[in-house]
């Protein structure tokens, strides 16, 4: 009788240092990237398990070593730890003789996670909870970090990309997408005068977009986050972009009603208000540039899908074919609704938001 794909992977689970049994596996499609499974006893869920995608993230050991400081710094009674489950050999991953990666880190029960903000209450969770984040990682060696995907929000690099992918798109892809194609090209105007001299460099998440942020389900309260792939340096700016992106629009990634995409003033000032519950921790610098951050991580992540749809859809996992194109318009819709909002959100972020003197 042949093996069946959780006997094959249940194979993989026991070079790791649990108790060996039988265990139940539970796919989750959530993330785009990664192959993603729960690890259950009976009903009881123990450990997240992960195939790390190759193709994405070359450099695997420098990303477990990312995740391994990082964990150790992510330590506070009021942010919950995960942990690494380290192979028989004492590794933080394993990898299979036909090339596959995986990693097993424990579970956080009782949790959940939200693609898009519901309430305030959410919003300000979110924002303490990512304020927390990048306070218990001040301390932390920035030299430590590799870049997990170099040059990962670096406009002038997803300008390039674009760029070539123009010239080498099929020609109906480029008659179906040429009002992203203007008004990504206008944007990227735009965005040259950011200027990042004069910020500190951090170790950033640069993925915080909502469903990486795990909340209580008794009572809505953020406890961590998670898909700690991408932490790495980076500007407060891009973490504050990214989970705005998710948190102030209450409308799908991919969304095809643009009249559904909104930029929520409440839930853009609850998450800025759960950010100041941190008190002072950003120089005024930062602070002056978060609007446009705003604008830059939806962008980016627009141009991205723009630019892989133009690729055949060779980045990311995709249900249909033009997936990738709704993404990028729904984003590129966002942006605009952002750009509209600036003046808004400097005198918001300026009123909340205490500089570090």
């Amino acid at each position: 009788m042949m093996a069946t794909k959780n006997d094959t992977i249940n194979g993989v689970l026991g070079n790791f240092r649990i108790e060996p049994k039988e265990y139940q596996l539970q796919t989750i499609n959530q993330g785009y990237i990664n192959d993603t499974y729960l690890v259950m006893d009976g009903t009881t869920p123990l450990y997240i398990f992960q195939r790390i995608n190759q193709n994405v993230f070359q450099n695997v050991k420098g990303i477990m070593d990312n995740i391994e400081d990082a964990f150790s710094y992510l330590v506070d009674p009021t942010y919950s730890t995960i942990e690494l489950v380290k192979t028989e050999s004492g590794a933080t991953y394993f990898k299979e003789e036909e090339g596959g990666y995986w990693r097993l880190m424990t579970y956080i029960g009782n949790s959940t996670a939200y693609d898009n903000a519901t309430d305030t209450k959410i919003a300000q969770e979110a924002g303490r909870i990512v304020g927390k984040f990048h306070q218990l990682l001040a301390d932390a060696s920035i030299e430590n970090y590799v870049d997990t995907i170099p040059r990962f929000h670096d406009l002038s690099l997803r300008q390039q990309q674009f760029e070539e992918a123009l010239v080498n798109a099929d020609p109906k892809k480029l008659a179906i997408s040429k009002d992203a194609i203007v008004f990504a090209k206008d944007t990227l105007e735009k965005l040259k005068a950011l200027n990042n001299a004069e910020l500190p460099l951090r170790v950033c998440h640069n993925d915080t977009k909502l469903n990486n942020i795990l909340f209580s389900k008794e009572d809505d309260k953020a406890l961590c986050l998670i898909d700690l792939d991408t932490v790495m340096k980076g500007y407060f700016y891009y973490d504050f972009g990214d989970a705005i992106r998710t948190i102030a629009n209450t409308a799908s990634e991919d969304e095809q009603d643009h009249s559904k995409i909104t930029f929520e003033q409440n839930l853009f000032e609850a998450f800025v208000e759960g950010l100041a519950v941190n008190g002072a921790f950003l120089t005024k610098e930062e602070i002056s540039l978060l609007p446009w951050g705003a604008v830059f991580m939806p962008f980016i992540h627009g141009l991205r899908a723009l630019t892989d749809y133009l690729n055949n859809n060779i980045y990311y996992k995709v249900s249909y074919e033009n997936q990738n194109l709704d993404r990028s318009l729904s984003l590129f819709d966002f942006t605009k609704k952002a750009l509209s909002h600036i003046d808004y959100m400097q005198k918001v972020v300026e009123n909340k938001l205490v500089p570090i003197q």
